[in-house]
């Protein structure tokens, strides 16, 4: 796929500083192949990038595919332990950073040699750079060469390293160019991170494919969205759930349609969300469903209900109850598409005649075994089919939590309170009851916490008809920035772990209906304790410790007015 762009005149990567044929950047890329077969040391051919949306980035896997090597992507949000580990476990021999990133990295056991961390932006570097030629090295068989080593987000567990050959990237972007209408006449803008399976398989991959130009932001930003498409010209972007609703929270202007953006691609984005964006920008925003993994695959179809996925694929995708191993039946739904038989309907989803696009996992046989079962491919999301056989996403295990007695699914609550203005983005998930099961908590995101109306959205909740009694938060969160890894997900497990144990404010439901929040002052936690130990429950509080990037202060939580419907 790159060596069909070498001599090609055709616009190929664009910054806001500077732009580059498709025959430059195949000469960039040669020259990175070059300098990474003079450097690297004996071992797997691992080459770490530690950089944001910058050029460097995209000659670097232009670079490792002409040389056969294997890009790892490193995230700069992980914290020194975490990422140290990630360099360390996937074989790293040589890393490209920049200055800052180059300080950092010199101060960690990363079993790298301080020679071989490569400072983009030094003399040393631009030396050696201009001592490499830019012939294109002697063409060898590389369908089955490891390309990249992806990690996993880590939202809900361990994150791990994603093997994809040159083989399956290529058959992605050319899937990707048939379902999405890629060609050669798209401006692509890329403001999701390049570590990331999202850029790379359903951006710069696909452009690659047909010679569309790529255009790059260092970083996401709300603020820039509309100036850097219109400066780019771009017509298609892929996005999360939450930079969408960034975008949105920007002060709105009748200019906003005049741009060349036709459509987006991502996922995580409320059918209200992407109905917004269309009627504010004039662009089509495309959910899909999919991992770094592969496996179960979805076949869109225009024909699909709001919310639903499409149809699966082929007969093999099903939705599995685990335990009996059994297809679960179709899921009933009432008339504001709820599911009303959840505990026979949700299962996992689940490709039985295995995957033959899961490469596996780097050196993690524990983690393949577990994705691998009875030669079928686990999917690790739940799912249901409804009876006309469209597929829905019901999150992942941790999605759905047991209120009295009930399995209530997170996802519906977070899609109602992402519906309410002010709110940027919203998490839902379950704590320990005092009594028994679970306790519905919710976080939501919004510009400023003292100033949010909690009175103004209990009363909302109180009217949803979307929304079950056991669907309302009982504990409310108001945050000013819900942790989220560097693709803008939000990092649940961070926020149940805290639980209510925050500095931030928190609310808990006063009473019966109508729905009533009132501050959980210092003495609301101590009783709240007192109740676990009542209960013979006292232990819940234990498991599981604080994230460190979010500050626990215990009874300090600030007080505030009690608020109701």
């Amino acid at each position: 796929m790159l060596r069909a762009r070498a001599g090609d005149a055709h616009p190929g990567l664009r910054t806001r500083d500077q732009d580059w044929t498709w025959a430059q950047v195949v000469e960039e890329s040669a020259r990175r192949a070059a300098l990474a077969a003079r450097l690297l040391r004996p071992g797997p051919p691992h080459i770490g990038v530690l950089l944001s949306n910058v050029p460097e980035f995209v000659f670097w896997l232009g670079g490792a595919a002409l040389g056969g090597a294997t890009l790892v992507g490193i995230n700069p949000t992980r914290d020194d332990d975490t990422l140290a580990g990630e360099v360390r476990h996937t074989d790293c021999r040589m890393i490209v950073t920049d200055a800052a990133g180059a300080a950092r990295l010199r101060r960690l056991d990363l079993g790298v040699d301080d020679d071989q961390i490569l400072e983009i932006d030094s003399a040393r570097y631009r030396e050696l750079l201009a001592s490499c030629s830019a012939a294109l090295p002697e063409p060898v068989p590389l369908a089955d060469a490891l390309m990249l080593l992806l990690f996993t987000s880590g939202t809900t567990g361990a994150s791990k390293a994603v093997r994809c050959t040159q083989g399956r990237l290529s058959r992605i972007a050319y899937t990707a160019v048939g379902k999405f209408g890629h060609e050669r006449a798209d401006v692509d803008y890329c403001c999701m991170p390049l570590f990331h399976g999202n850029a790379l398989m359903a951006l710069w991959a696909p452009a690659l494919a047909v010679g569309a130009t790529v255009c790059l932001t260092p970083k996401f930003s709300a603020s820039q969205f509309v100036s850097d498409i219109r400066y780019f010209g771009a017509t298609y972007f892929t996005y999360v759930g939450k930079a969408v609703a960034y975008i949105l929270a920007t002060p709105p202007d009748p200019a906003d349609a005049d741009n060349r953006l036709t459509r987006g691609f991502g996922t995580e984005a409320s059918p209200e969300d992407r109905a917004r964006f269309q009627r504010r920008f004039g662009a089509v925003l495309a959910e899909g469903y999919g991992s770094s993994e592969g496996g179960a695959v979805v076949r869109p179809d225009p024909a699909a209900p709001p919310g639903a996925l499409g149809r699966p694929a082929h007969d093999g995708v099903a939705v599995i109850d685990a335990e009996t191993l059994q297809r679960c039946p179709a899921a009933v739904l009432d008339a504001h598409g709820h599911v009303t038989n959840a505990e026979e309907a949700v299962g996992e989803i689940v490709d039985t005649t295995g995957s033959p696009s899961f490469e596996g996992y780097y050196h993690n046989d524990d983690a393949d075994a577990q994705r691998l079962r009875n030669g079928w491919y686990w999917s690790g999301d739940l799912g249901y089919l409804d009876t006309d056989g469209f597929l829905y996403f019901a999150g992942r295990h941790g999605d759905w939590v047991r209120v009295d007695g009930e399995n209530t699914s997170t996802l519906v609550t977070e899609r109602v309170l992402r519906r309410f203005p002010g709110v940027l983005a919203a998490a839902a998930y379950g704590v320990p009851d005092p009594r028994s099961g679970d306790r519905l908590m919710a976080a939501v995101e919004v510009a400023d916490p003292d100033r949010f109306d909690v009175a103004a959205l209990a009363g909302y909740l109180s009217t949803q008809d979307d929304l079950g009694s056991k669907g309302i938060p009982r504990l409310l969160r108001v945050s000013a920035r819900l942790p989220a890894t560097a693709s803008n997900k939000i990092v649940k497990r961070a926020l149940q772990q805290q639980r209510w144990d925050t500095a931030e404010l928190v609310y808990e439901w006063a009473g019966r209906a109508p729905v009533r929040y009132v501050p959980l002052t210092a003495a609301g936690k101590r009783t709240l304790a007192s109740e676990f130990a009542s209960h013979g429950r006292a232990h819940l509080l234990t498991l599981g410790q604080p994230m460190p990037a979010l500050p626990s202060c215990g009874d300090s939580a600030p007080a505030g007015p009690a608020v109701s419907a």
